[in-house]
């Protein structure tokens, strides 16, 4: 079966994904009107970033995956945000610092998906009484969709209507695209007001009509992978240009799930 694009006006509705193009280099946000870096590469630097607009993530992942916790308070995180909550500083939020829940990871702390996801709320929680002058994203965790909805109930009142939020642990399952858009998918049933930003999705996810309109926006660091996998330089701000240059230009297709429905009922309906 050959892929199904949309050549529908729907298409033309999800040009209002806003991409972030993740970046080692802070200094390379100058090329880019939307930049997605890690307070890890922030940390001691001075110089303005001079992407038009951009997100400061926590560096939640190498903390977890690498430490299996945070190794330092909510204090530090909040004091670097504060060095760059200014007014024409382009930092339009930083990510809060939230606990992953692959399987993996939750082997590594110990701990069980629902201690991640309370974690997450307290450290949000704390970020908030301390951070002024910049939004906090929340983030949603889980793994199965029970997860994400139990989670999106605890957070209660904290997300108010038209809330900016974060989705994680949906950066790894670029071959499931389908599992990833059954999340936003069940997300956006029970909250249909909140704006959705996809952390790390790659190229294939973000051919997806369903995730591309779930999503508020995205980030990804996929270009790094694909052009060290090619032989070329993943540092390289170029080849992140031809990257989200290429997403812009992708054909969109209609859901992986929709997608599967498809071929069982060619196999099976005589279609």
């Amino acid at each position: 079966m050959t892929d199904l694009v949309l050549t529908s006006p729907k298409a033309s509705r999800l040009d209002h994904l806003r991409l972030y193009v993740g970046l080692h280099q802070p200094s390379d946000a100058q090329h880019f009107d939307r930049a997605f870096i890690s307070v890890n590469r922030l940390r001691g630097r001075k110089k303005a970033v001079a992407a038009g607009e951009w997100i400061m993530d926590s560096g939640a992942f190498t903390e977890i995956a690498t430490h299996g916790r945070y190794r330092t308070g909510v204090e530090e995180y909040a004091a670097e945000i504060g060095r760059w909550a200014h007014p024409g500083s382009g930092l339009v939020a930083a990510v809060a610092q939230d606990w992953m829940c692959e399987p993996w990871i939750v082997e590594k702390t110990g701990l069980s998906v629902e201690a991640h996801q309370r974690l997450t709320i307290e450290r949000y929680d704390a970020l908030l009484l301390l951070v002024r002058g910049v939004y906090v994203m929340p983030v949603l965790q889980g793994y199965a969709v029970a997860d994400y909805l139990r989670h999106l109930a605890a957070y209660g009142g904290r997300l108010g209507s038209g809330a900016y939020v974060g989705v994680g642990s949906v950066c790894k399952r670029n071959v499931n695209v389908a599992s990833v858009e059954g999340i936003l998918l069940a997300i956006q049933r029970a909250r249909p007001d909140l704006r959705l930003h996809g952390f790390g999705l790659k190229a294939t996810a973000l051919s997806s009509a369903l995730v591309r309109d779930a999503l508020y926006s995205a980030d990804s660091m996929a270009w790094s992978f694909a052009a060290r996998r090619q032989g070329r330089n993943a540092n390289d701000w170029r080849e992140a240009r031809r990257w989200a240059d290429g997403i812009a230009a992708q054909s969109v297709q209609l859901g992986w799930a929709f997608r599967r429905m498809l071929m069982v009922c060619e196999a099976g309906c005589g279609l």
